[in-house]
This record gives structure tokens, sequence and C-alpha cells, in this order.
């Protein structure tokens, strides 16, 4: 027992027989990886961060179909300044921030197909549902985010990746390659995710007539309208379903570009015709 005198008075208390140790946290790591911060969520130490993003990288430069690995890439990219960057440019924003609050999904469901195909021909909308119905996808094939710590965050990266085939529908690029470089180009400029900038890099698998094309055509299209544009995050497009997509255009500051599909088509009819001379004086 110790004594401890207060005033006159004795009071006595036991001695501590075992000393107090602070039990500090263990650090993150591989054995010691911390709950989710929300369903799916799966957190990542630095190296791992820094291994998916590599290893996600040459896998989707390997093969770019491989929406997976491009999926993985833009997230373990975006982190830690870029996401919150744009998600920053929401909040600066009465749609972006209304798009926050109410956090809304881009599904088949969600955006009722059926009634978007019955809407005016040249309606944001329609132009969206023609074009998923002419490159043959669907709005229910996004992944969902897994790999941005941040909740809110991890949301403004799903909408913008929920948002991508709408970029495409206004601007009307198909999904092969160059096509959807001149709309990472764009979106680079736009978002500045560094994801879209490192899509890029599948130029080097282009055939030359497409390097020269893409390089004469769409890149100077996606630099003058990125540069320009409003900020893509920001466009409630549930909201504008109905709007004329040249009015939404126009209002976005985004110029249509050069139609690749008729592009292609004309290049193989004057290939077939060149051919059908070369037979016929043969």
């Amino acid at each position: 027992m110790s004594v401890l005198r207060r005033r006159g008075a004795i009071e006595l208390r036991p001695l501590t027989t075992k000393p107090t140790i602070s039990c500090a946290l263990r650090p993150f790591s591989v054995l010691n990886r911390p709950p989710p911060n929300y369903p799916g969520h799966v957190p990542l130490t630095t190296i791992e961060r820094g291994a998916l993003a590599v290893g996600s990288a040459l896998g989707s430069l390997i093969n770019p179909r491989r929406a997976d690995l491009i999926a993985a890439l833009g997230e373990a990219t975006a982190t830690p300044y870029f996401i919150y960057r744009l998600r920053d440019a929401m909040l600066s924003s009465p749609t972006g921030r209304r798009i926050l609050r109410d956090r809304p999904r881009i599904t088949s469901e969600t955006l009722q197909m059926t009634h978007l195909r019955s809407l005016p021909e040249n309606s944001v909308g329609r132009t969206y549902a023609t074009w998923l119905d002419r490159e043959g996808v669907s709005p229910d094939t996004r992944d969902n985010v897994q790999y941005i710590d941040n909740e809110e965050c991890a949301y403004v990266m799903q909408r913008y990746r929920e948002c991508h085939d709408f970029y495409h529908a206004v601007t009307g690029l198909p999904i092969f390659v160059e096509g959807e470089l001149a709309l990472k180009a764009l979106e680079f400029l736009n978002t500045l995710l560094p994801m879209t900038g490192l899509s890029l890099f599948a130029f080097v698998r282009m055939k030359p007539a497409e390097k020269e094309r893409f390089l004469s055509l769409h890149l100077p299209w996606a630099i003058r309208s990125g540069l320009r544009s409003n900020e893509l995050i920001n466009v409630y497009w549930e909201e504008v379903l109905e709007k004329d997509v040249d009015e939404l255009r126009a209002e976005l500051n985004i110029e249509r570009p050069p139609d690749l599909r008729d592009i292609r088509k004309m290049i193989r009819q004057q290939q077939k015709r060149e051919k059908e001379k070369l037979q016929a004086s043969g």
C-alpha cells in the first residue's frame, strides 16, 4: 500500500504491481488490412497499389479489350490527387453537388431502355440507346469500384465509369481502337485522370494508316474539344435524356468529330474499287 497525505487526512492506495503499457495500433500491412470503407472496397498498401498500376497497365496494353484491367488501372492511378480533383469539380458545381447527393446509377433498369428507344430521333436518350444497340454493348457491364479508399471518391469514379458510354454516344465515336483513343484523349484533358492519358499508349498497336488518320483528324479534335469543354462529370444525364443532342454538344463546347464509321466505309469501298480495277486490267 502507498500513503497519500491530503490536508491532514491519510488515504491508503494499493501499489501498482504492473507497469502501464500503451498498445500502439499495428501499421497497415498485408497481414493487418483495415476493414473496408464501403461494400466491395479492397484496401491496398502503397506497394500493392503500385503493383496493381504497373500490372494492369501492361496487361491492358497487351489486350486493350480487358475492361477489368483498364478499370483497375484507373483506380490505382487516380489517388491520391486526381480523383479528389474530380470530386472537388463536382462540389464546385450545383449540378455536381446534386449528383453527389442523389448518387444515381446508370443501368439498363434505371434508364429504362425501352423508353429511351421511343424518344425523338435526335434526343440524347435516343442517341444513347441507338449507340448502345449499334455497338452491341450494355450499361450493365461496368465493374464496381474496389480500390479507392474514400467512399465519396469511389462513387465519383463509378459515375465517371458509367457515364463513359454517354460520351461515346454524344460524340458518335465507336468502340474500336481509333474511337476509344480519340475519346480517351478528350477525357484526359477534361478529367485529368491518369488512366485516360496512359490509354493513349495503345497508339503503338494501330496500323500505319490508322495512326496517320488519328494524328491528322481525331487527336486535333480531342485537343480542341478537351481544352474548352465543360466538366463532363457534372452532366446529370438522367435529366437531359429528352434534350436535343446537338444542343447539348453546344452547351458542353464539344465539336462533333469526323465519323469514323463513314471514313472506314469509304476506305473499304475505295479499296474494293481499286481491287476490281486491278482484276479487270489483269
